[in-house]
């Protein structure tokens, strides 16, 4: 019920749809009653009282009834859907609002399809409270109060007798809504962790393929969807009980009704047309209630999915803005202090101590070490992807966390290891950098990172479709874009991931000077995998297990003989 209030809370900015809907169908509703009324007038008084000039307008007002009621009908699909697409969209952005406020941590913990399951799939479940839900509960409720009106007017014998297996019904429903809700939870985690395993092998599909692993795939697919089969029917069994059942209860007045009828008409109390009119209510009066039960089983299937799209605006950024964060006109200089910080993502394993480092503007920095060094962490922690446990990191003098995240990372450029390009254009995916930039402005930064040359040479140009993650480009050339569209930010500081894979010398010279024009008179850190690369950095910081363990130029370090000179000798003889 709390879930199902939450979401009606969605109809409020539409009050006037919803009031319209409404009126639509309270006007279909009194049209239905009308029917029985006359003929129950064609039976008594046409037929049995010999009054045949009454037959004219009796069927006039039947056509009448049957064509307006259809009209407000027409009128009230109309209407709701028309509400319902509404809401449904304005839920759906919410979703991906409250996506984009959520910290990294979020979305390392979860599977990329599990989490568009939530969006899609149980968003698009939601829809049937609006589109079957409350449009059958609302029309189904509107009927059934004014049949019950109209019996207890006709005979209130008759009407108490139709109520005998009401309680029945609703003892019913109540149990059967406690059991459908927790299938229908299972069904939607099982639906969520079959699109999640789709996700995860449409993306490895090349994997698959090297390694020949149709068959095992296959396999593991075939034992999610069983899952999921087998929990839908798993409430398709109970429904298979419960609606029967539900009916057969139902019928039972009827039979009542017809048995004390048929004595009241033989009595004289009861006219037949009274008793035909009687019956004409009492089949549209379970109508509804069968109704009711049928929305009710698609209700607890929506509802389930609605409560798994509330924990997602439910949930709460580990990192957020502080009240009256800055956001300082103009560009920031790019002095940063790293002052004491530690780290863990889990209690009982630190990654960062205590460390301090303090780097000038426009320094190029070098981050080395061997894996889980905290290398990548450290610069997460300098983007605000997560907050330092303790210390302060500096920005200008400034505590990150007394900036807006906003204005944060637009100072930073971000160039990942294994750059990240949408599904769309050249064009576009440079553009990313700064969305109002100019054809000229783009060919500009790309020419600054080497891949003016090979764009110009897709079949489109810069209009050329990369596909998804830019499969159709090499690493080297998806590395050149991603630069690009750093230098197109033109941010002062610059967080750079060397690359791990094997790519050509020319390749590699022409990302080297790409980053040489990114890196011109912007604070930059490097994670460094190949050192051979690293002679012209103005200072390698060396870490190991949390720790700066040393710091220095690259022959200085090679002197020295600790890690970093263990480290290159072992890069150098492999």
């Amino acid at each position: 019920m709390k879930a199902l209030l939450r979401v009606l809370h969605y109809l409020r900015p539409y009050r006037l749809l919803a009031c319209a809907t409404l009126a639509s169908a309270i006007a279909a509703t009194a049209l239905d009653l009308v029917p029985p009324w006359l003929i129950k007038i064609v039976i008594d008084d046409v037929i049995q009282a010999h009054r045949p000039e009454l037959l004219g307008w009796a069927v006039a007002g039947l056509i009448g009834a049957y064509a307006l009621k259809n009209v407000f009908i027409s009128l009230r699909i109309r209407l709701n859907n028309t509400l319902e697409q509404r809401v449904v969209c304005d839920l759906r952005n919410q979703v991906f609002a409250a996506l984009q406020r959520l910290s990294i941590s979020y979305f390392e913990n979860r599977s990329s399809g599990e989490i568009m399951s939530r969006v899609t799939n149980d968003t698009e479940h939601m829809e049937r409270i609006f589109v079957d839900g409350l449009e059958g509960m609302l029309t189904a409720s509107l009927t059934l109060a004014g049949i019950t009106v109209m019996l207890f007017v006709l005979n209130w014998k008759l009407a108490l007798l139709s109520l005998i297996p009401i309680p029945v019904l609703v003892l019913s429903a109540t149990a059967f809504t406690g059991r459908v809700h927790r299938y229908y939870h299972d069904i939607r985690r099982h639906a969520a962790e079959l699109n999640a395993y789709l996700h995860d092998a449409l993306s490895g599909i090349r994997e698959t393929m090297g390694f020949n692993r149709q068959a095992y795939e296959q396999a593991r697919f075939d034992a999610r969807s069983r899952r999921y089969s087998d929990s839908n029917l798993d409430a398709m069994r109970l429904w298979s009980f419960y609606s029967p059942g539900m009916m057969f209860v139902g019928s039972i007045g009827t039979v009542l009704i017809l048995w004390y009828g048929t004595g009241e008409v033989t009595r004289g109390v009861l006219t037949i047309g009274e008793l035909v009119m009687f019956l004409s209510y009492l089949a549209l009066f379970y109508v509804p209630v069968n109704q009711i039960h049928s929305v009710n089983h698609m209700l607890q299937h929506a509802l389930a999915g609605s409560e798994r799209v509330f924990e997602i605006l439910d949930a709460r950024s580990e990192v957020q803005d502080r009240p009256g964060a800055a956001a300082p006109a103009g560009r920031l200089g790019g002095a940063v202090r790293f002052d004491g910080i530690s780290f863990a993502y889990r209690p009982d394993v630190p990654v960062l101590q205590s460390l301090t480092l303090v780097v000038r503007p426009g320094e190029r920095i070098a981050l080395v070490g061997p894996s889980g060094a905290g290398k990548s962490t450290l610069l997460k922690l300098l983007m605000r992807l997560y907050d330092v446990q303790s210390g302060a990191i500096l920005l200008d003098r400034y505590d990150l966390r007394d900036l807006s995240l906003a204005f944060l990372r637009s100072q930073i450029g971000f160039v990942q290891q294994e750059p990240f390009l949408f599904n769309g254009t050249v064009k576009e995916n440079i553009a990313y950098g700064d969305l109002d930039a100019d054809q000229a402005g783009i060919e500009d930064a790309a020419r600054a990172a080497r891949a003016h040359e090979f764009i110009d040479e897709l079949p489109d140009g810069y209009d050329t479709w990369i596909g998804e993650r830019g499969v159709k480009l090499s690493v080297g050339q998806k590395q050149r874009v991603s630069i690009a569209r750093v230098l197109l930010k033109n941010p002062p500081l610059v967080v750079f991931d060397e690359a791990t894979s094997n790519i050509d010398t020319e390749t590699e010279v022409k990302i080297r000077e790409a980053l040489d024009n990114l890196t011109r008179g912007r604070t930059t850190f490097i994670i460094a995998h190949r050192l051979s690369t690293l002679r012209n950095v103005d200072r390698i910081v060396v870490m190991d297990r949390g720790r700066i363990v040393e710091q220095g130029v690259h022959q200085e370090l090679l002197v020295r003989g600790g890690l970093y000179a263990g480290l290159y000798e072992a890069q150098f003889q492999d």
